[in-house]
């Protein structure tokens, strides 16, 4: 398959249209450069992540559901950029294809046929394995050499296993060889895969910023001087719960494609400007932008 013929059904979710909007723009700038398509599922809804699986199962699987289906009229497989939404259309594909009796209650619930035919990938998975990394490192126009990443996968990417089949559990790869063809010198560090604390962002805040001073303390032991997230809920924080001012800068992988691909550098600062924690000064000494 030719770069030019990689389509793919985009759901871009909740966080990627507000809160995180410099991940989906950066997401859209890199891959119109790798040839990449991404049609934006239309009429697409919330996928209940990540109150909905802890509050109704059949809420739970319906929201994810309705969006496959529509996902399946496309007939096109379903690319996400969240962990969270990537392990609940994941979890639902695997329950409904496994359970007959609850794939017709849902049926009945959204009032649509789910086949289970569309298969879900994260679309750091898709830059690695379909555009491969080859035609991304000879695509840099700006090697990203002497800034130091620190690859964050946190829980959702690949937890449970049997369900994401998303890299090694225990220490992922796919983000750290994509940093490394961009020219980034990526840290061998201990908390790539420890939980940020998300879903305790409001009922625990004690508990999260306790996680997120841990996660962002191994990688400056580690000698990183950013941490690179695939997860809007993730980045978002890590951005906001570091301890004290001039915490570690926290910035999307696609950002630093884009970066490293050639966008314009008046657009990667309009990303940028969206961080708590910018980068702009780390990227600025290296003479980036």
């Amino acid at each position: 398959m030719t770069i030019e013929e990689l389509k793919f059904s985009y759901y871009p979710g909740c966080s990627l249209e507000s809160t995180c909007k410099e991940y989906d723009d950066s997401l859209h700038e890199v891959a119109k450069i790798l040839g990449v398509s991404l049609i934006e599922l239309p009429d697409w809804s919330c996928c209940g992540a990540s109150s909905g699986h802890c509050t109704d199962l059949l809420l739970s699987l319906a929201l994810p559901a309705r969006n496959l289906a529509l996902a399946e009229k496309q007939g096109l497989d379903m690319v996400v950029a969240c962990a969270a939404c990537f392990l609940r259309f994941r979890q639902t594909n695997h329950e409904l294809n496994n359970n007959d009796y609850l794939r017709q209650s849902i049926e009945d619930v959204i009032g649509a046929p789910y086949q289970g035919k569309v298969k879900v990938r994260h679309i750091l998975d898709i830059f690695n394995s379909e555009v491969g990394l080859d035609e991304i490192k000879q695509r840099v126009q700006k090697p990203l050499k002497g800034l130091k990443l620190a690859a964050y996968y946190g829980c959702y990417l690949v937890r449970p296993p049997e369900i994401t089949r998303f890299d090694d559990p225990e220490n992922p790869r796919l983000m750290d060889d994509l940093l490394d063809s961009l020219g980034g010198e990526v840290v061998d560090w201990s908390h790539k895969v420890e939980c940020c604390g998300g879903n305790l962002l409001l009922a625990r805040s004690d508990i999260v910023s306790k996680l997120v001073g841990d996660i962002c303390q191994a990688a400056s032991l580690a000698g990183a001087s950013v941490i690179v997230t695939a997860c809007p809920l993730c980045q978002a924080n890590l951005d906001t719960r570091q301890p004290g001012p001039g915490g570690m800068p926290i910035l999307h992988f696609s950002e630093l494609m884009g970066l490293a691909l050639g966008v314009k550098d008046k657009l990667i600062r309009s990303w940028f400007k969206r961080h708590i924690n910018s980068p702009e000064k780390t990227i600025r000494s290296l003479n980036l932008i």
